[in-house]
């Protein structure tokens, strides 16, 4: 009998039976089961359903290798990763991610199957094993829980549900061996904090602003999707500001670190304060949500500076240096964060609307309201409305009772603005006529 039998529990003491899982997800686990392969629902979806919350994934373990599940559901798998080798199945749209149990890297047999870097991070991590091996593999306590709906069980190897209870979030194994092993735990655990309102044990905590660091060994393309994870969560301003405490902020946006102040109340403090609040309130509302915006917003005073030092040192005009800075200040982002350029094209254009929202005379304001991203322009005109108050204020209530307006009262808008502004008259100059010839 398994040593770890005596944490097997029946999931109905805490109200959770099979009907509250995904019906596919359910199907995966049966299905490796009648081919007799152990299989379980495991990880983040019990943890929130213990909180009474709504999972959005339901994800699998199993000890058969990937190439069994493979030979299981055939045409319906995709084995995806190399670093961590996974089986997707395909529902429709809907995807089960299965896993197979992991074991420690002491294990392996060979560098294919495990690699580490001269840091500790981990390379590649496929070292199968059994059940009580991949719980210890698992990164927090509250993750490390497995149900099988077979018998309606919870499995829980370290005690993750007292955790839950008191609302204590602690690492499995060695903090710095394990942040080690792969840095973006520490975003994780910033990510649990803020999402499930829970606070980091002692242990686990210490570590983290000395190894904060680490981060630049991951690629940028998985810090793009961590960051995305991170801020809009719905738990944005929460999660900012323990990015700052621990010195994880600065990692992620090396380019945005000069503009941070003691009292953090500069200008580029206060925007991203300002446009997090927004996204949190957005998804709380169910509205839509561009990372792009975000960027776009996070980004707009270290531009501003650019701008400036552009037009008086290289006495270039306000179109030409925009988006000249624009390049400087994206190929930035890119380097810490490699953002898409389905994203990094939004975000210029957010930026160069800033310009075109200046221009209220003519038909300037009828062919910028035309443009696909003005309502997300106007929004972060908004913002700075709320973040530098002044004349921004003034525009900002111009365009809003524009947009709010018949096409008569647009045009006495318009019409008050050419006054206020008139452009000035051209001059004509008299064609000399040519001397006649001698």
């Amino acid at each position: 009998m398994s040593r770890y039998d005596k944490h097997s529990v029946k999931a109905s003491h805490f109200g959770i039976n099979p009907r509250m899982f995904s019906r596919n997800a359910i199907t995966v686990v049966e299905k490796l089961q009648r081919q007799g392969y152990e299989a379980y629902i495991v990880g983040g979806c019990l943890r929130d359903l213990l909180l009474g919350k709504h999972p959005k994934d339901f994800d699998v373990a199993t000890n058969a290798r990937p190439d069994q599940i493979q030979a299981v559901f055939q045409r319906q798998c995709r084995l995806v990763g190399r670093r961590f080798r996974l089986a997707h199945i395909m529902f429709g749209r809907d995807v089960i991610e299965v896993a197979t149990f992991r074991a420690n890297h002491s294990d392996a047999r060979s560098e294919n199957q495990a690699k580490q870097s001269d840091e500790g991070m981990l390379l590649r991590d496929n070292v199968y094993g059994t059940i009580e091996q991949d719980a210890e593999r698992r990164d927090f306590t509250v993750n490390a829980l497995y149900y099988n709906p077979q018998d309606n069980t919870l499995r829980d190897y370290f005690n993750g549900i007292d955790d839950l209870k008191n609302g204590k979030l602690r690492l499995i194994g060695d903090p710095v061996t394990r942040y080690q092993e792969d840095p973006v735990r520490m975003l994780r655990s910033v990510r649990f904090m803020a999402k499930l309102d829970m606070f980091l044990e002692k242990p686990s905590e210490q570590p983290i602003r000395e190894l904060a660091p680490l981060l630049k060994n991951i690629p940028p393309a998985r810090l793009f999707d961590e960051s995305l994870k991170l801020l809009q969560s719905g738990n944005g301003v929460k999660t900012y500001k323990l990015l700052r405490q621990y010195g994880l902020f600065e990692q992620l946006f090396p380019s945005l670190t000069p503009y941070f102040t003691e009292k953090e109340d500069s200008l580029a403090e206060r925007m991203i304060l300002t446009s997090l609040n927004s996204t949190d309130e957005r998804i709380a509302d169910k509205l839509r949500i561009n990372p792009a915006f975000l960027f776009a917003a996070f980004f707009w005073y270290p531009l501003r500076e650019k701008v400036d030092v552009l037009k008086n040192e290289g006495g270039l005009n306000n179109h030409d240096a925009y988006a000249l800075a624009a390049n400087e200040v994206l190929d930035q982002l890119c380097r810490s964060l490699a953002a898409p350029r389905r994203h990094t094209s939004v975000i210029r254009d957010i930026w160069m609307l800033q310009l075109q929202l200046l221009k209220r005379t003519g038909s300037h304001p009828a062919r910028t309201m035309e443009h696909q991203k003005f309502r997300a322009a106007f929004d972060l005109l908004a913002m700075r409305a709320e973040v530098e108050g002044g004349e921004t204020v003034e525009l900002a209530k111009w365009w809003h009772e524009y947009q709010l307006s018949n096409q008569e009262q647009r045009r006495q808008l318009v019409q008050e603005q050419q006054k206020l502004h008139p452009a000035p008259k051209k001059k004509y100059y008299r064609r000399r006529k040519p001397k006649a010839a001698n």
